[in-house]
């Protein structure tokens, strides 16, 4: 009998080496034209992701995260003359926010800042996990505002200020429910023509909402990863899902997440009922972690880019797929040139974990 525990994992097992220049600074030229690594057999076979929706069976669902980035990003000062900067985390009721703020010394509660030389925001106080985001009242919708004010909220890693390209490709075709500061990126490389490839095929089609917040770049300060805690992020899973997803499983079919949002939507879901119970629809907070031994209850293939090395994402890809077969797809990805991160080429794995 094996009496041996599970492995225990530390951040240094998910660290590997990138080439800086791998990074993509800008997106393929076209959504569909980026490469697509076929990662669900034993060894990779080097696709486009055009080829994608022939991947897929009649019968199959496809689950897409319909969030819509909003421009997150402002430029503002103090009424000393001190630079502001500030990144949108979420919109409240009320026209009140929660941000990150960048400042030489941070703003005092009740004091204003003026954004875009345009209109002034008051900051509230300190606010979100830890107190590590400010509290900020906004003189009108900030949505309208920060789409006429804002910035792209692009990733640390792209270097370059936001431009009308990154406008339109920092988004997915389908976006529909604003609230994101950073992009369901696995999503990026479906267009109109992969989307009606797919239902010439006779895969379904359905959405769940997360909006993904700036904690997704957030990197993991502590070796054992159990010691870890993830930022928190509103997700909806709505009825017109929850079914396509029962009649899908009841038919054979399988459940294909385009990308980790999606998924960590979707098993939030699962863990809300007991288990081997159906899905109910849900909406609420999700700080899942996901590592290697949970436990996956709905999703049976995952879409998704590369991510960054010691990321939470590498651990849950690894969870998913199994360890060795991650670090030996990313060995392949990087001697192939594959592009990396949020612009980069795409991955389809098969669920083991």
């Amino acid at each position: 009998m094996n009496t041996s525990s599970p492995r225990s994992y530390t951040v240094a097992d998910f660290d590997f080496t990138l080439p800086p220049e791998l990074i993509a600074q800008h997106p393929a030229a076209e959504r569909s034209a980026s490469r697509l690594l076929d990662g669900r057999g034993e060894l990779p076979v080097d696709r486009v992701f055009r080829d994608f929706p022939a991947l897929l069976q009649p019968g199959d669902l496809l689950v897409f995260n319909d969030t819509k980035v909003i421009k997150a990003r402002l430029l503002g000062e103090k009424p000393t003359g001190g630079a502001v900067e500030a990144l949108v985390e979420r919109v409240l009721p009320g026209y009140e926010v929660w941000a990150h703020l960048r400042a030489s010394k941070s703003p005092r509660p009740g004091s204003l800042v003026r954004f875009a030389d345009s209109f002034d925001v008051e900051v509230l106080g300190r606010a979100g996990p830890d107190d590590a985001l400010f509290h900020l009242r906004f003189p009108a919708d900030p949505l309208v505002l920060l789409e006429r004010h804002g910035h792209v909220p692009l990733p640390p890693y792209i270097t370059h200020g936001d431009t009308a390209e990154d406008a339109v490709r920092y988004q997915t075709v389908f976006a529909a429910r604003p609230g994101a500061v950073a992009a369901p990126t696995a999503a990026l490389h479906f267009d109109e023509a992969v989307l009606a490839a797919l239902d010439a095929r006779g895969v379904r089609r359905a959405a769940v909402t997360l909006h993904v917040g700036a904690g997704t770049f957030q990197p993991v300060r502590v070796d054992n990863i159990a010691e870890h805690r993830m930022h928190s992020e509103w997700f909806e899973v709505g009825a017109d899902t929850v079914t396509a997803i029962a009649a899908t499983q009841a038919a054979g079919g399988r459940v294909v997440a385009v990308g980790t949002t999606t998924l960590r939507a979707l098993e939030s879901a699962a863990r809300n009922v007991p288990k081997g119970a159906a899905l109910v629809p849900f909406s609420g907070e999700t700080d899942i972690f996901i590592t290697p031994g949970f436990e996956f209850r709905v999703v049976d293939r995952l879409l998704t880019n590369f991510h960054l090395p010691k990321s939470t994402l590498m651990m849950l890809v690894s969870a998913f797929a199994g360890h060795a077969h991650i670090r030996a797809l990313y060995g392949h990805a990087v001697e192939s040139r594959y592009r990396f991160f949020s612009y980069g080429d795409a991955m389809l794995l098969e669920r083991r974990g």
